[in-house]
C-alpha cells in the first residue's frame, strides 16, 4: 500500500501545535507499518530526522508554501503532480490542507474552525483563503480526523458533514513533560522569574489565546492580593496584536509579566514543570496540548469553560469564563492561595494525562486512515 503525506509542517526546530501532532504519529505509524510505504512530500529540503524509516521515500517540490497564493500553487500544481506520479493509494494531509484538482482518496486531519467563528483574528488574504478553501477540503475529503469531539460536531454543523465520516483523534503530550524536584524547580525559578512562584502561558501570541484579557486579570490578581507571583509567557510575538500590545503595556504590573520567547522542548518541560499553574484560558481552542502537558508534569491547570479546553480539562482543572476578566482573576487567586485545591488539581490531573498519549493518537489516526482505504 502506498501512502503519500503532506509533511510540509515538519521543518527542524520550529514545530509547533500542529507540526508536533504530524511528527509523532506519523513517527509511531511508520515504525510499526514497515510493510507500508511511505512518500513524504516537503516543500524544502528536509531534515534527515523527518524520515522514520527506511519505507519513507521524500519528495521535495517547490514552492515553499506559506502564503496563500504559494499555498493554491503547492496544493494545486505541485502536488497533483507528484501523486500523478506517485500512484498512492491514499493522499494523508495532517494540517487539513487538500488539493481540489488530485483525484487521490484523502484524509484531511482538521484541527479546528477557529477561522469561521472568529475570522477578524487572522489576517485579511489568510482568513479569505481558509474560508474559501476548507469548506471544499472538507467536502473533498474520503474522511476527515480532527482532535475532540468539540471540532467534530463543529465541523459536520458548519460545513454539512455527516458526523459518521469523522474521526476523533486526540492529541497527545511529549513524554519528557514530568515533574521535577524541588530544586530543579527553586533554580527554574532564578533564571526566569527572579526566584518568584510564576503562572505560565504556552502557546503562539495569537489573539484567540486571549492574552489581552489575562493580562487584565493578572492586573486585578495583584491588586486583590499582596503575592509576589509573576506571569511567564511561553511562545512567539507572531500574531502580537495592537489590542495584545495595549493590553500589556496598560498592564500597573507589566513589570511582573515575563516574556521568554519559544523554548525547546527539553527546556519547556522543565519551565513548565516548575510553575505554580499553567493558565490556558483561550476563547477558542481545537484541543490545548499545553493543558495536557502541564498534567503530565504534576502542575494545576487554569483553563476556559469553553471549545475544547473544557473537554480536554475532563473535571481536573480549574475553569473561568475566557470574555470575563474577574472570572480568570478568582481562578488565579484561587490556585495561588488554596494549596489543598492545587493538591486536589494535580492528583486530578495525573489521572486525566492519561487518556492522552502520542501512541494513542497514532493508533486513532492509522485507525482512520484504514476507514479510508476500505470505503
Amino acid at each position: 500500500m502506498k501512502i503519500a503525506v503532506n509533511t510540509r509542517l515538519l521543518i527542524r526546530n520550529r514545530l509547533e501545535g500542529i507540526g508536533w501532532f504530524t511528527f509523532e504519529t506519523l513517527k509511531r505509524i511508520v515504525e510499526q507499518h514497515p510493510e507500508e510505504e511511505f512518500f513524504f512530500l516537503f516543500d524544502r529540503r528536509p531534515d534527515p530526522s523527518f524520515l522514520f524509516g527506511k519505507n519513507v521515500t521524500p519528495v521535495v517540490i517547490g514552492p515553499q508554501a506559506r502564503h496563500p497564493f504559494l499555498f493554491i500553487t503547492w496544493f494545486e500544481w505541485s502536488v497533483p503532480r507528484a501523486l500523478r506520479r506517485i500512484r498512492p493509494d491514499l493522499f494523508l494531509s495532517p494540517d487539513g490542507y487538500l488539493s481540489l484538482s488530485a483525484k487521490v482518496p484523502s484524509l484531511a486531519v482538521i484541527h479546528d474552525l477557529n477561522f469561521e467563528h472568529f475570522p477578524e483574528d487572522l489576517p485579511w488574504m489568510v482568513r479569505h483563503y481558509y474560508k474559501l478553501f476548507f469548506p471544499r477540503f472538507a467536502r473533498k475529503a474520503k474522511r476527515i480526523a480532527t482532535v475532540s469531539e468539540f471540532s467534530r460536531d463543529d465541523i459536520s454543523s458548519t460545513y454539512s458533514i455527516d458526523k459518521s465520516l469523522i474521526d476523533v483523534v486526540y492529541n497527545g503530550a511529549n513524554e519528557k513533560f514530568v515533574p521535577v524536584s524541588q530544586e530543579v524547580a527553586e533554580q527554574t525559578r532564578e533564571e526566569l522569574s527572579m526566584g518568584q512562584p510564576y503562572f505560565l502561558f504556552v502557546g503562539s501570541l495569537h489573539p484567540r489565546k486571549n492574552l489581552a484579557r489575562l493580562f487584565a486579570a493578572f492586573d486585578l490578581f495583584k491588586q486583590r492580593t499582596d503575592s509576589k507571583v509573576k506571569l511567564l509567557v511561553v511562545g512567539e510575538k507572531k500574531w502580537w496584536t495592537s489590542e495584545i500590545r495595549s493590553a500589556f503595556e496598560g498592564s500597573v504590573h507589566r513589570g511582573d509579566i515575563l516574556f521568554s520567547g519559544r523554548l525547546e522542548p527539553e527546556v519547556l518541560c522543565r519551565v513548565t514543570a516548575s510553575a505554580l499553574a499553567s493558565v490556558y484560558v483561550s476563547y477558542f481552542e481545537g484541543f490545548g496540548i499545553p493543558i495536557v502537558e502541564a498534567f503530565r508534569c504534576g502542575v494545576p491547570v487554569i483553563t476556559a469553560d469553553a471549545t475544547a479546553t473544557a473537554e480536554v480539562a475532563g473535571g481536573s482543572a480549574l475553569l473561568a469564563d475566557p470574555f470575563d476578566v474577574k472570572s480568570i482573576a478568582e481562578s488565579l487567586k484561587a490556585v495561588a492561595e488554596q494549596p489543598d485545591l492545587r493538591r486536589d488539581l494535580v492528583r486530578k490531573g495525573f489521572e486525566r494525562a492519561e487518556d492522552f498519549t502520542w501512541q494513542k493518537s497514532a493508533d486513532r489516526l492509522w485507525a482512520s486512515v484504514l476507514k479510508a482505504l476500505d470505503e
